[in-house]
């Protein structure tokens, strides 16, 4: 066991309008997408409850997947002790290693994650786990499996085709 697994879980899971409604409104004041695919991270309190503490969802489009919707609840992080705090800055933050467990996760199954974001604070976070930016402002990828050239070129524009997401 890892002193993050004593306190913060990572899954994916079926559902997260609920769970995720409150943390996603007050950063993009908007519902939840209805369709997967949610990641979410768990605070487990002291007294046994949990809380989500980070957020992100992930759209299958065949080949690839769209990043975008990640959110972390602050008030979560401050009701942390010192050393779970200290367990989080060890692996970049929740949203970091919420992102790293993703990316594993669908590794077997998709060839790249795109994501699209012009966030300063982002942008360091995903060029820390090898995330690259593409020829198009704010698109960038992360390559999951090895994609020749030419696929990659044909993943890229497909992604762009969808505009901001």
């Amino acid at each position: 066991m890892t002193a993050l697994s004593k306190f913060l879980t990572v899954a994916e899971i079926e559902e997260a309008v609920e769970l995720a409604q409150p943390v996603f409104d007050r950063r993009y004041r908007l519902p939840v997408p209805e369709f997967p695919h949610h990641v979410v991270a768990l605070y487990r309190r002291a007294d046994g409850t949990r809380e989500l503490a980070c957020y992100i969802h992930f759209t299958d489009c065949g080949d690839l997947l769209l990043c975008g919707g990640a959110c972390t609840d602050n008030r979560v992080l401050r009701r942390m002790d010192e050393a779970e705090r200290d367990a989080l800055r060890a692996v970049g933050g929740v949203f970091q290693h919420t992102l790293a467990w993703s990316q594993r996760h669908f590794a077997p199954r998709f060839a790249a994650v795109f994501g699209y974001t012009g966030d300063t604070m982002t942008q360091r976070v995903i060029e820390d786990l090898g995330w690259v930016s593409t020829p198009h402002s704010h698109l960038v990828v992360y390559w999951l499996q090895d994609v020749d050239e030419d696929k990659r070129r044909q993943m890229i524009a497909k992604a762009h085709s969808f505009g901001a997401f």
